[in-house]
């Protein structure tokens, strides 16, 4: 038994004790004045269409700041969401009984000084929904699907962003 418990010990550290030597840095090293933090609290959300859209601005002005740290903000990030319900799981008398709601994004970081596209990318979830004899719950559980996929939405983007400013910071930082 002794000899187990000194193995699942070794095999924990090797993990910890292999990451110096692999180039893996934190992407937010610095905390709010590191670069990654810098670069999302200087990027404008332009207003996305219709009720997804506000979920999904609101979802993004939580993870970004809503409020830039300098007045005028370097990059814009336009958003064109794509939001589907599509029925399947038909029963023999043609009622649906499955629904799979679908959120798509498109996304673009423009820096605003150039104008030019410096990150074109698309994030997506999906999430199945149940539906029951009840209209009300159906519709509540399409309501919850969608706000759930507007969190899901604006993590990834927020995720691809934080690795673009990486990215920027490490090429700065590069001879």
């Amino acid at each position: 038994m002794t000899l187990r418990r000194a193995l699942s010990g070794l095999l924990l550290a090797l993990p910890a004790l292999a990451l110096p030597g692999c180039g893996l840095a934190p992407v937010y090293a610095g905390g709010s004045s590191g670069p990654v933090a810098t670069t999302l609290g200087d990027v404008a959300i332009a207003p996305i269409a219709g009720r997804p859209g506000w979920l999904v601005r609101n979802a993004l002005e939580l993870r970004l700041g809503a409020i830039t740290r300098n007045g005028s903000p370097r990059y814009r990030l336009d958003v064109t969401l794509d939001d589907d319900i599509t029925g399947f799981g038909v029963r023999r008398d043609t009622a649906i009984t499955r629904e799979r709601r679908t959120l798509r994004a498109r996304y673009q970081l423009t820096d605003q000084a150039t104008g030019e596209v410096v990150l074109d990318a698309t994030a997506g979830a999906d999430a199945g929904i149940d539906v029951v004899s009840s209209e009300y719950a159906t519709i509540a559980a399409e309501n919850s699907a969608l706000e759930r996929l507007a969190d899901i939405v604006a993590d990834q983007v927020v995720a691809r962003l934080a690795a673009f400013a990486q990215n920027m910071a490490a090429a700065d930082a590069a001879p």
